[in-house]
């Protein structure tokens, strides 16, 4: 499964590669203004991110997927996001690092993320990273859980789906890791749901820090 050492590494975009809760935060509270609602608490926000836009439109305004008004809403949200998706948004740190030394022992890596490409590609632009695979939201017909958008990134970068780790901070990334044959990594430094145990999940290894999860894939890399 690729637990001892993998040849590449797939990461999760938002809450695990990259803290974009406060850009994200702005745009929910940018639409709680508008109705003439109070800003949320950061935290708040910050724990449902990784459920996407639609899950920060009912958090702002109580408006089920299906309630009349949440398209509209969720236009407004990211409207407002994409003026500026990068404007506090950073990379974990360590990660920067261990990207720079996987970059240099030229190590394949890349992104699966259910996160929009229109918004995908400039934070991904702005924050410096060169992935060599990017899968976004729209890209196939299907998203995260399903494992098909893993499948074609490790296709993409000319490894095996065994020879991944894919790395994520939602039930959902473990669940589709595992379809796609990728050992499934999960990270507690994320955007989870308070009560949501995430050494519960359906994955072969667990960190609680990104120094933790940097300090094993550096050691890892040594050794190939």
């Amino acid at each position: 499964m690729g637990e001892d050492r993998p040849r590449a590494l797939l990461f999760d975009l938002d809450g695990t590669l990259v803290d974009t809760a406060p850009d994200l935060a702005r745009a929910t509270n940018a639409l709680r203004r508008h109705h003439g609602l109070p800003a949320l608490p950061y935290p708040v926000i910050r724990a449902q991110v990784s459920n996407g836009g639609s899950a920060l439109v009912t958090l702002a305004l109580g408006l089920a997927k299906q309630a009349q008004g949440h398209d509209a809403a969720r236009t407004y949200l990211l409207e407002a996001y994409g003026l500026a998706v990068a404007e506090e948004s950073r990379v974990f740190p360590p990660l920067d690092r261990l990207l720079a030394e996987w970059e240099a022992q030229q190590r394949p890596w890349g992104i699966v993320t259910n996160k929009p490409r229109a918004y995908a590609v400039p934070l991904v632009e702005a924050m410096g990273l060169a992935p060599g695979a990017l899968l976004c939201a729209d890209d196939l017909p299907v998203k995260k859980p399903d494992p098909a958008p893993l499948r074609e990134a490790a296709r993409r970068l000319g490894v095996t789906p065994a020879d991944c780790w894919y790395i994520g901070d939602h039930r959902r990334d473990m669940q589709a890791a595992r379809a796609a044959g990728m050992a499934a990594v999960a990270v507690g430094y994320g955007y989870i749901e308070k009560g949501d145990d995430y050494r519960g999940w359906p994955a072969d290894l667990w960190f609680d820090t990104a120094e933790a999860l940097v300090a094993t894939l550096l050691g890892v890399g040594r050794q190939a």
